[in-house]
């Protein structure tokens, strides 16, 4: 059987390592760094069988040198349009990849850039930096209607798939997402847990689907209370979800 675990890195980052639970292959999502997931590695007895690029920010790549250092013949996977020039093995809308025995299929999200893409099955998905735990990326290179389209394609994945983003944002998230929903009862209930799990250093991640669809401002963009609750200088005509989405992510960056 599959196993996920998080490898931390940096301040907040996660390097997700799917091991197969016949094999010592172990594959890598994002690795900003090199000497956690090494140590990972050399820990648990298992060897590097690949590495997958969400996106070409330096946070989620600067590891990836190093390891082939170690691992020379390892396969980078990534997207086909990335400018971080050590992929290996490109991937576009709808390709699949098989990993420990499981297959997931690329979809692109653009938004946080334009590169992006995730490595999702009904199973689990890959998230980077589209989808959080109660938020989602920064828009440095998207428009907010390509993230609203992205974040929608992950919304329809069952409500049981878990979602493994590479930040331990969730509680400032959620702060937001109190502001946006006051009155949101399981909102407050996973806020509970959440802070419950940071009090003890342990990861909120990872989240599932179900959950995001119930707690997440982003994903629920036709919900009215959220337009209600818009602070007076976003009110104003608003026509589409992704007109209300693109007001919620300009009222998170000045949160």
């Amino acid at each position: 059987m599959t196993q996920v675990h998080p490898i931390n890195a940096f301040n907040d980052n996660y390097i997700w390592a799917i091991c197969d639970g016949q094999t010592p292959d172990t594959w890598v999502v994002d690795p900003g760094q090199s000497h956690p997931v090494l140590q990972f590695l050399r820990e648990q007895n298992r060897q590097l069988s690949g590495i997958l690029v969400t996106h070409h920010h330096w946070d989620h790549t600067d590891g990836i040198a190093e390891l082939l250092s170690h691992y020379p013949d390892v396969p980078i996977y990534g997207p086909n349009d990335s400018p971080f020039k050590g992929i290996s093995h490109s991937l576009s809308q709808g390709d699949t990849l098989t990993i420990a025995g499981e297959c997931y299929r690329i979809i692109k999200t653009p938004g946080h850039t334009l590169d992006h893409i995730c490595y999702i099955n009904d199973v689990r998905a890959f998230t980077g930096d589209t989808l959080f735990s109660g938020g989602c990326g920064r828009l440095f290179e998207g428009t907010a209607e390509q993230m609203w389209h992205s974040l929608q394609a992950l919304s329809t994945l069952p409500d049981t798939c878990a979602v493994y983003c590479t930040h331990e944002y969730t509680l400032a998230n959620l702060d937001f997402a109190n502001a946006v929903e006051p009155d949101n009862d399981n909102l407050r209930a996973y806020t509970q847990w959440a802070k419950a799990k940071r009090h003890h250093d342990q990861a909120t991640l990872p989240s599932s689907i179900g959950n995001e669809r119930a707690i997440n401002p982003f994903l629920r963009t036709h919900d009215e209370s959220i337009l209600a609750n818009l602070p007076e200088g976003l009110k104003g005509p608003t026509e589409t979800p992704w007109q209300v989405f693109a007001k919620l992510r300009l009222w998170k960056d000045q949160f």
